[in-house]
C-alpha cells in the first residue's frame, strides 16, 4: 500500500447514523455474525452501557490531534509504583521492534462494532489468540498508519477505502519484542473481509456498548518470574480477549470516559 492510499484514508468520510442508546442491533437479534464463519449465541450474561450520546463524536472529539507515538518511556504499566515498574521492566523489550494494529469500529449507525480476529495457531507469536488485524512496520511503509492499512487488507481483506481513520491510541509495550502503535478507523457497514488462512481463522465482531460497561471488565493475575501482574480479561462467548488487545481495549474505554489513557 502506498502512500496515496494513505492519503486517501486520512480524508475519506464516510457518513454513519448517530445515537446509541443500547446495543440494539446485537442485543435484538441474538447472535453475532461471524464474519465469513459462523455465527452463535450472543452472552447471556453480557452487559451493555448506555452513557455516551454518540460514540462515533466522542471518540472523535477524544482522538483529535492524537500523537501516533507515545512517549518512549510509557510502558502501559496503569497504577503501579516506581519501585514495582522497575522489577517489571525486565520483562518488556530494551530495542523493540515498532508495529501497528487496526482497531476496526465499524459504523452499526446505534453502535459501533469492534472487528476482531482469531490467530493462526500456526503463527509463532500469540498464536490462536484474539487480536486486531495489524503486524511491524516495514521498510515501505511510511509510518504506522500505512503498516495498519496494510496488514489489514493482508490479513482480513478489508480495503482501506471503507476506513476513516479517526486517531491514535498510545503506544503499548508488548513482552514479545513489540512497541504497537494502534491506529482506530471507522468501517463502513458496507464490507467484506477475506481472511488469510495462514494468519487468520475467524474474524468475528464485538459491540463497543461491551467493553464499555465496566462490569464486563474481569480482573486477572498471572504470573511472570514471580510477579504477579494485574490485567482485566473480556470473556465473550466462546472467547476471552486479554493480553494486549484486552489492553488496548482498556485504553480505549478509558479514552471515552475522558480518563487518563
Amino acid at each position: 500500500m502506498g502512500s496515496k492510499d494513505c492519503r486517501a484514508a486520512r480524508v475519506a468520510a464516510i457518513d454513519g447514523r448517530k445515537g446509541v442508546e443500547r446495543v440494539k442491533r446485537h442485543a435484538e437479534l441474538g447472535t453475532l455474525k461471524m464474519i465469513g464463519c459462523k455465527s452463535y449465541p450472543m452472552p447471556d450474561t453480557a452487559h451493555v452501557f448506555s452513557g455516551f450520546p454518540d460514540l462515533k463524536s466522542t471518540l472523535r472529539s477524544r482522538l483529535l490531534s492524537s500523537p501516533c507515538h507515545a512517549p518512549a518511556n510509557d510502558w502501559r504499566l496503569g497504577e503501579v509504583s516506581e519501585s514495582r515498574k522497575r522489577r517489571l521492566r525486565k520483562f518488556f523489550p530494551e530495542h523493540p521492534t515498532p508495529a501497528a494494529v487496526l482497531v476496526p469500529l465499524v459504523d452499526r449507525g446505534d453502535d459501533l462494532g469492534i472487528l476482531l480476529t482469531v490467530r493462526s495457531s500456526e503463527l509463532k507469536h500469540h498464536a490462536g489468540q484474539i487480536s486486531f488485524p495489524g503486524g511491524r512496520i516495514e521498510v515501505d511503509d511510511t509510518d504506522p498508519l500505512c503498516a495498519a492499512l496494510r496488514e489489514t487488507r493482508e490479513e482480513i481483506g478489508l480495503s482501506a477505502d471503507r476506513i476513516e481513520v479517526a486517531g491514535y491510541l498510545p503506544d503499548h509495550l508488548v513482552i514479545t519484542g513489540y512497541r504497537v502503535t494502534p491506529v482506530v478507523g471507522f468501517v463502513h457497514p458496507d464490507f467484506t473481509v477475506v481472511p488469510d488462512p495462514t494468519e487468520v481463522v475467524e474474524v468475528f465482531e464485538m459491540p463497543l456498548s461491551f467493553v464499555l460497561d465496566e462490569r464486563n471488565h474481569i480482573p486477572a493475575v498471572r504470573h511472570f518470574e514471580g510477579e504477579d501482574v494485574h490485567f482485566i480479561d473480556f470473556p465473550y462467548g466462546r472467547h476471552t480477549i486479554w493480553g494486549a488487545t484486552a489492553g488496548m481495549l482498556m485504553t480505549l474505554y478509558r479514552t471515552l470516559r475522558g480518563e487518563p489513557a
